[in-house]
């Protein structure tokens, strides 16, 4: 079989022409003298059949078991009438195999059928067998439409010429002080793992005005949640020179528009497999949270404890601007001092800060702001959030070489997958997750 391979998807074109193919089975059946075996690559599955009188490649075939990892080399054919199925290209026609070479065999038994449509596995079973389950083919495809919202996320950023750059993940201080930081030892001293790149994007934006991050980002939260993990790919951007936080939002709406249409049009099979949909014909609703609550409180009687929401109150909000302004995206801005970072620009209301929550189909998957860039304001919001200035002293460095007024965002990105597709728990949308029971495989 010295010939050049040829990819399932390129198969259509050749009818009549023979090729060498090269995948996995997915599926062998056995019908009478007949031997199919259904073959896989990244780009799709066809159906190969094999007749006795192609003798060697008949007993090796007899051998084969689901996963085998296969060449075979054979002509293209239209199937027989009646035999065809409606769907992709490759479902009406086979490959009449002349050759067959066996390169890597399966040692065990699976766990289960991963050549079915669904996969109805318990999380630990799912989890656990997570190097198998990977290659079902609907779940293989949650990371095919996850690889087009990290492409699309990089080229809209650099389309509006952001810079993308790479943060320390090892830091000597938690960047936003707390407790939800893993500590870990570095040598002789004790260090962090990033909770998020702020500090190093903001330095960013002193050097590069606009920039831009994709990295992994750690919460040390002991969450037994669908919508939380331990450690997740944060989507990250700072702009400068903004005349306050609304030209945040208004690049951060552009941002998702492009992602979600990007989607939208490449992945059109994915979407109608998982039932998924996107409205955003309408510009992103924008809604105080103080006027959310009541809204809340009116249309639901939902009670809320002091100036913040939760969970269902953040489904509920957004099932009622849904209804009403057709949008699966709203802004919820204006959220308390107490409840955001010391770097949170506060607001008019001395109360309230000059920040925001992206909510997407119930589910927060963006927070951001504008930052304080005033070195001395900066100081005092450090100490009125009971943090000492000398532990941030190389962040507070920056603002004494002159800061524009800025801001930005982190998106948790396994989140848009994980509401996108309906998937019941965002670990789905992570290849191995990790979360408080969760270190393996």
């Amino acid at each position: 079989m010295n010939m050049e391979r040829t990819l399932i998807s390129q198969t259509p074109e050749k009818i009549g022409e023979k090729v060498s193919l090269s995948g996995w089975i997915n599926v062998r059946r056995d019908h009478g003298k007949l031997i199919f075996l259904d073959l896989r690559d990244r780009t799709g599955i066809v159906q190969a059949v094999i007749l006795p009188d192609k003798k060697e490649a008949y007993q090796k075939a007899k051998t084969i078991k689901n996963e085998f990892v296969v060449s075979i080399f054979g002509k293209v054919k239209e199937r027989p009438s009646g035999q065809s199925k409606e769907g992709e290209s490759t479902n009406k026609l086979e490959i009449e195999v002349e050759e067959l070479e066996i390169i890597s065999a399966t040692e065990d038994d699976f766990p289960f059928e991963i050549s079915a449509k669904e996969l109805k596995l318990n999380a630990q079973t799912l989890f656990d067998n997570r190097n198998l389950s990977l290659r079902n083919r609907k779940i293989n495809d949650i990371f095919r439409l996850y690889s087009v919202l990290l492409d699309s996320y990089g080229r809209a950023m650099r389309a509006d010429d952001f810079l993308e750059i790479k943060s320390p993940k090892i830091l000597s201080s938690a960047t936003e002080g707390g407790a939800n930081f893993f500590k870990i030892k570095y040598f002789k001293r004790e260090a962090f793992l990033a909770q998020s790149p702020q500090f190093y994007k903001q330095a960013g934006v002193g050097a590069f005005e606009r920039v831009f991050e994709i990295g992994t980002v750690f919460r040390a939260e002991p969450h037994f949640t669908t919508r939380h993990v331990n450690e997740f790919t944060g989507l990250d951007a700072e702009m400068g020179f903004i005349s306050d936080f609304s030209d945040i939002m208004d690049e951060l709406e552009k941002v998702m528009r492009k992602i979600t249409q990007e989607i939208s049009q490449n992945c059109v099979k994915i979407l109608k497999e998982y039932g998924g949909e996107i409205l955003n014909e309408e510009k992103f609703p924008r809604i105080k949270l103080e006027e959310a609550l009541k809204i809340l409180k009116k249309e639901y009687n939902k009670e809320s404890l002091g100036i913040d929401t939760d969970p269902e109150g953040e489904r509920m909000i957004s099932d009622w601007v849904k209804k009403k302004y057709h949008s699966d995206f709203v802004f919820l801005t204006h959220y308390p001092v107490s409840g955001r970072p010391f770097y949170t620009m506060p607001g008019k209301d001395l109360r309230l800060t000059e920040s925001f929550d992206l909510i997407f189909k119930g589910v927060e998957i963006a927070t951001g702001g504008q930052r304080i860039h005033i070195y001395h304001q900066l100081i005092e919001s450090i100490k009125r959030h009971k943090l000492d200035p000398k532990d941030f002293a190389d962040y507070l460095n920056i603002f004494k070489l002159g800061m524009p007024p800025h801001g930005g965002w982190g998106i948790g990105s396994e989140r848009i997958v994980q509401k996108i597709l309906n998937l019941s728990s965002v670990k789905e949308a992570i290849l191995f997750p990790r979360d408080v029971k969760r270190l393996t495989p």
